[in-house]
């Protein structure tokens, strides 16, 4: 089994300290922002992210073997009030703030996420099995949800965080499930940001919060257990 750190590929070769991070029987998996407000190919997207479309039936393919070995798959989406008291007619997220520094902000921004809209169907496949959090209203998907009590509840340690975007509420989320005491989990392969922060943001997450790796070689070594 191999994971990244500072952009190299290492063998792990003390697998007695990482086991707690490739037991798949205290695994779930946490798909992110997979819905069509990033990934929509409507000229009217509200926040698109173009590079996220290329890891849609890779996330598909993935989690169809996580559910054959049954670990549990939890999506988590952005879920906005209709009236936009969360966010934008509200305290206005600082992420939709800085986004006015862009040279061609979204003309829709003030879109994303909002409930009852098209912009928050699921762009990947959710099955009855799987769980869902529909009330990620900031960057991280620990952040006023009931992800940590679903995780303690259904007895999981570990997260494999995959998804959009890399840098943002995949780095975030990975922050806050370390700073929970989870074991954090990231196939590299498996997410997708700004295409000029997306190394950084993966090489600060092996660097504090967690496994990076390959989603193929966690599955061969999850499959040799």
């Amino acid at each position: 089994m191999h994971a990244y750190y500072d952009g190299e590929k290492r063998l792990i070769t003390d697998e007695i300290i990482f086991e707690q991070y490739l037991d798949p029987k205290k695994t779930a998996v946490i798909t992110i922002d997979m819905h069509e407000g990033h990934l929509s190919d409507d000229p009217d997207c509200p926040a698109p992210s173009p590079r996220g479309k290329e890891i849609i039936e890779p996330i598909n393919k993935f989690v169809t073997n996580c559910r054959s070995m049954s670990i549990p798959i939890i999506h988590v989406r952005s879920v906005l009030r209709r009236d936009g008291s969360d966010d934008i007619n509200g305290n206005k997220s600082a992420w939709r703030i800085m986004s006015s520094f862009r040279e061609q902000p979204p003309e829709n921004l003030d879109a994303h996420g909002i409930e009852g809209s098209k912009w928050i169907e699921f762009s990947v496949d959710v099955q009855p099995s799987d769980y869902q959090i529909d009330s990620k209203k900031r960057l991280s998907a620990f952040y006023v949800t009931d992800l940590e009590l679903l995780l303690r509840n259904i007895k999981k340690e570990t997260i494999i965080l995959v998804g959009a975007l890399t840098d943002c509420c995949v780095l975030n989320t990975s922050s806050d499930g370390a700073n929970r005491d989870f074991r954090v989990v990231v196939p590299k392969d498996l997410t997708r940001g700004n295409a000029q922060l997306e190394a950084s943001a993966l090489q600060i997450i092996a660097r504090y919060f967690g496994l990076v790796v390959e989603s193929d070689d966690l599955l061969a070594h999850w499959a040799e257990r």
